[in-house]
């Protein structure tokens, strides 16, 4: 497969994903601030700090209050990762690979995009919640249609490790907000039961959580959103899944040589594998949510260098 092509829909599915996710960002905070005694805009700073471009929005906006936060994340054209540029990206990497993908994974793409893109132009937003399900649940038939539609080949599995690492990074980024929020009452304070609530029905997760766990714990919660080998939005589910593909699509097998890409993700997934959530916490769990979002930025890398850019340096 040509670089191009597998770059183009590596990042196709990476930006629906990430636009899912942002608005599943945003969602959890407007969620927690129902339940929270006091509100105030103090608990809207944190959602941009975990973004790593805070610089960037208080250069443009100022005070991160909420108006502004959702303005940056959501409709704001000119950061790069808010959903409607995100869209936007997603729009011109499927334009760029029509040829490849199917012509209903086209029109959902370009019908994802100016939904949202209308949403922006609206002299009246929508409602938010609403406006947010709206932007979730076409990302679910972008990801149905694109299964139901192509062939499973290389492409296919290309587009899967696009999305499996975005969602594992924003898995991560989600909780690392719930920690931001609930750092002055220290990890699992009697009084956020509510909130903890709101995150696990921000992810999709509430219902399969329930079904695990009788009670609404701190540590179960992020045992089943960290390690769960069977919901499709943990970490460690992410990384078997973009494990596989790469084993896949090079051919090798997980006892034998691998590329670098496979040795950088498959050396995360197997750390995760004898770690517990008791050692993540006694470690920091933000410590740990930062540091797993840096070694899947290595790994992203390492699949852009291995699969993805064409090396057009003169070998002598």
């Amino acid at each position: 497969m040509l670089s191009r092509v597998a770059n183009s829909i590596y990042w196709l599915n990476r930006y629906i994903e990430r636009a899912e996710n942002i608005a599943r960002f945003v969602d959890v905070n407007l969620n927690l601030l129902l339940d929270s005694v006091v509100v105030n805009d103090r608990q809207w700073e944190p959602i941009v700090i975990t973004t790593g471009d805070l610089a960037i929005f208080r250069s443009r906006y100022g005070a991160a209050t909420a108006q502004n936060v959702v303005q940056f994340l959501t409709y704001d054209e000119k950061y790069p990762n808010s959903i409607l540029s995100c869209l936007q990206s997603a729009r011109n990497n499927a334009r760029s690979v029509r040829e490849i993908i199917s012509s209903e994974t086209w029109e959902q793409v370009n019908s994802f995009y100016f939904m949202v893109k209308a949403a922006a132009e609206a002299d009246t937003k929508p409602d938010l919640p609403a406006f947010f399900a709206a932007v979730k649940m076409a990302s679910h038939q972008f990801a149905g249609v694109m299964d139901a539609t192509m062939s499973h080949n290389e492409a296919w599995h290309f587009g899967q490790i696009g999305r499996s690492i975005e969602r594992a990074d924003k898995t991560a980024r989600i909780l690392d907000v719930k920690y931001f929020i609930i750092l002055p009452n220290g990890l699992g304070s009697a009084l956020d039961e509510l909130q903890w609530i709101a995150l696990l029905k921000s992810t999709s997760a509430y219902e399969m959580y329930r079904k695990m766990y009788r009670r609404i714990n701190p540590s179960d919660i992020a045992r089943f959103l960290i390690f769960d080998r069977q919901f499709p939005r943990s970490i460690q589910y992410c990384l078997h899944s973009a494990e596989k593909c790469l084993h896949l699509i090079s051919g090798s097998q997980s006892d034998t040589w691998c590329n670098p890409a496979e040795h950088k993700l498959g050396k995360l997934r197997s750390e995760l594998d004898f770690l517990s959530i008791e050692e993540i916490i006694k470690g920091g769990l933000h410590e740990f949510l930062d540091e797993t979002q840096s070694r899947l930025n290595n790994v992203s890398q390492e699949i852009n260098d291995t699969f993805l850019t064409i090396d057009t340096r003169v070998k002598s």
